[in-house]
């Protein structure tokens, strides 16, 4: 999930390049996007409890298309896309890290955190470098690398269920 996840500076700078989002709005798209976050974070933590990881496939499944209406979108796509991206982020944020802590005993939680904060800044740099260089090269190809990598996480997240609480 985190490599095809789009940093927001990539985002403000396209917004500004192509100017689908005019330069006032750009840290109102973010604040609304921040504000998503921190809905989303109290909206999905609450299924979490009850059905653990599996939650991180919905949400996975609906912040994954924020790239297109981002990157392909006018002003109000561009909206609906960053609430798909804030939507992610809050996912990201607190679900991910209370499922370390569902998989693993309390002994070694912090080698995990340790573990999984690694892969997933290794796995977010290295997207993003690639994004990057998609940005130069074809929009439509970071949008397809953006979306197909984080569908790609969902069997991931269905191999993580079955792992729940043994580790």
């Amino acid at each position: 999930m985190a490599a095809g996840y789009v940093d927001f500076p990539l985002i403000a700078y396209h917004f500004g390049k192509v100017s689908t989002v005019p330069e006032m709005w750009i840290p109102v798209f973010y604040a609304i996007a921040m504000g998503v976050d921190a809905l989303a974070a109290l909206i999905f933590d609450r299924p979490f409890d009850r059905v653990g990881i599996s939650i991180l496939i919905v949400a996975v499944l609906l912040s994954s298309f924020f790239a297109p209406l981002v990157f392909q979108g006018g002003f109000y796509a561009a909206l609906g896309g960053m609430i798909l991206w804030g939507i992610g982020m809050g996912a990201q944020e607190s679900i991910m890290r209370a499922g370390v802590a569902e998989m693993v005993s309390l002994h070694k939680r912090g080698s995990a955190y340790g573990v999984f904060s690694t892969g997933f800044g290794v796995c977010w740099f290295l997207g993003s470098a690639s994004m990057g260089w998609f940005y130069d090269v074809s929009i439509p190809m970071l949008v397809a690398f953006s979306v197909g990598t984080q569908l790609l996480a969902i069997p991931l997240f269905f191999m993580a269920r079955r792992h729940e609480g043994r580790l």
